[in-house]
């Protein structure tokens, strides 16, 4: 018989945030956005050849970059594997543990297997797409002390 824990910390309330106030090399964040496109960029094959046939089969790592956003400004979400069947264009969905990668510069929204992305009650706000945060370079500067 479990007895119930005591003590056990209180679930925390998620704190939304706005598309806008994402910054580089930032973590955590929960936020609902919309769905305005989607592109599949490549599909993956890991697992390799194997010699033996009865060796594990080989997985494929499925890829897709979709333009989401809110009405405060949009982002590239990169989506991986089952990611890319819940983030189809004009879907609104609740990011959670969402994090920010950089690739070559620029700012990515993407969730690892600590976050979550669940389909959404369809949101009633337009996307602004013209303050699309990925369109904006960064370079890392190396700071003496």
């Amino acid at each position: 018989m479990a007895t119930p824990a005591v003590n056990a910390p209180a679930k925390r309330k998620p704190v939304f945030i706005k598309v806008e106030d994402l910054k580089p090399g930032s973590s955590g964040h929960t936020l609902t956005v919309k769905v305005v496109s989607s592109k599949n960029v490549k599909v993956v094959n890991k697992g390799g050849r194997s010699a033996m046939p009865t060796a594990r089969p080989q997985q494929l790592t499925r890829i897709s970059e979709c333009l989401v956003g809110d009405e405060t400004g949009s982002i590239v979400f990169t989506a991986r594997n089952d990611q890319v069947d819940l983030v189809k264009p004009g879907n609104t969905v609740t990011l959670r543990n969402a994090k920010i990668d950089m690739f070559k510069g620029s700012m990515r929204l993407a969730v690892d297997k600590w976050g979550r992305i669940e389909v959404a009650e369809p949101a009633d706000f337009e996307v602004k797409e013209d303050n699309n945060l990925s369109l904006v370079e960064y370079e890392l500067v190396n700071v003496e002390e």
